[in-house]
């Protein structure tokens, strides 16, 4: 489907599925790949024109995301860059030791790495395991204490951390939530919403107004913690193909 703005125009995925209910969703991605999400109920005539509405929206956003795409440089793994933790940048430090095992430190601000050989490669598989690590145990720990206080969980469900492409988290129909282990580079608070929206999801499989009333109820201003996450998606997720935004419409 193409969508046009101004002299512009873009072409559109277009994705039907019976997950959706109620409104039209647009996703724009880092690459400025554009996807509409809607509901099986919604012929064409309507998707073009909720995207058309939004035509400004998407544009200004596609922008954006190129332009943050190309000021994301890969990371070299070399002392002096910074990479995230928790929503905050911390400047790499890398020793060559052979006088200790290998390890990395987390201390004022500063990522240390110790190897006995100091090569890219090394360091980066080396502060890898360090982040999914952290991630296995944040990541638990916070699901555990959300779930615990929401009233219509009687039973703990099952979370796994998986990597993925698209999506930050996700809830099987089964009742399994899966997270992606890279929001250990995000903000506290957009974690928490992140992990709010899957629970949520135990209850309402769609995005209804019954769902995002839900969300609400529970996290009043979620959606300065979805801009916010979807803002520094691909500073803190340079290489992989996340995407950036999304609206529903």
């Amino acid at each position: 489907m193409i969508v046009r703005y101004g002299d512009q125009e873009v072409s559109c995925l277009v994705r039907q599925t019976a997950t959706v209910t109620g409104r039209i969703r647009i996703h724009v991605y880092p690459n400025g790949d554009v996807e509409i999400e809607a509901p099986e109920n919604k012929d064409a005539d309507q998707i073009r024109t909720a995207a058309q509405r939004r035509a400004r929206w998407i544009f200004q956003h596609r922008t954006a995301a190129i332009a943050a795409r190309k000021m994301a440089l890969p990371r070299e793994y070399v002392s002096g860059e910074t990479h995230f933790y928790l929503g905050r940048r911390h400047k790499l430090i890398v020793h060559e030791s052979n006088a200790q095992p290998s390890e990395v430190k987390l201390l004022r601000g500063k990522l240390e790495v110790t190897l006995p050989v100091a090569d890219r490669a090394a360091v980066r598989r080396r502060l890898g395991r360090w982040y999914e690590a952290r991630a296995n145990e944040y990541l638990r720990d916070k699901f555990s204490e959300i779930a615990d206080r929401l009233s219509w969980i009687e039973a703990r469900p099952p979370v796994k951390l998986m990597r993925m492409k698209t999506q930050w988290g996700s809830c099987s129909p089964g009742g399994m939530i899966y997270l992606n282990p890279a929001l250990i580079r995000a903000p506290r608070h957009c974690i928490e919403y992140v992990i709010l929206h899957e629970l949520c999801h135990l209850v309402e499989h769609n995005h209804s107004k019954r769902f995002f009333d839900l969300l609400t109820k529970q996290m009043p201003g979620w959606e300065a913690a979805k801009r916010e996450l979807d803002s520094i998606a691909e500073l803190i997720l340079v290489g992989n193909e996340q995407a950036t935004e999304h609206t529903d419409c």
